[in-house]
């Protein structure tokens, strides 16, 4: 029979975890079977300079944490070993930030996840995983619509200087 103590420390961490859903803005699950310490430490250093939250659950404690939630989709996929990879700030930086890892080590696999509130399958994660960020798709409207304004003032100034002549 479990312990008092037993039971409160299983329902602070399926407490934690229902927080964590509950507040990230993108939730990725991975399969991290064959990678060494090294590499898993690595990661995780990747992983916490990109702002992302990476922890390994037991399944039965997520799958109590999302029961009755929006994220009960994932029990699907919640067998084996699973990682946990929670953005809070840029939704597509766990999946880009792992896909990255997976490439590197050619080891580990998306299982699943939700951005933004909508569910992907492990392909779906993956083609997320391509998108630029947040950051780049500004930078890229802005050159976009910074050249047209300058080929606009250089010909303006062209005019100036012709009328001048």
């Amino acid at each position: 029979m479990a312990s008092k103590e037993h039971l409160a420390e299983k329902q602070a961490i399926i407490d934690e975890i229902k927080g964590k859903f509950d507040k990230a803005q993108s939730a990725v699950v991975i399969d991290y079977k064959g990678i060494t310490v090294a590499e898993a430490d690595a990661m995780r250093k990747k992983l916490r300079e990109a702002n992302v939250d990476y922890t390994v659950y037991k399944n039965t404690l997520v799958s109590r944490a999302i029961a009755g939630t929006g994220f009960e989709e994932l029990n699907q996929i919640l067998s084996g070993p699973s990682a946990f990879a929670f953005g809070y700030e840029d939704a597509i930086a766990p999946a880009r930030v792992l896909n990255g890892i997976i490439k590197e080590y050619k080891k580990m696999e998306f299982k699943a996840g939700y951005v933004e509130g909508k569910y992907f399958d492990g392909k779906g994660i993956q083609e997320i995983a391509g998108l630029p960020s947040r950051e780049e798709l500004i930078a890229k409207f802005m050159g976009s619509i910074q050249s047209p304004v300058s080929k606009a003032v250089r010909t303006f100034q062209a005019i100036a200087d012709a009328k001048e002549a």
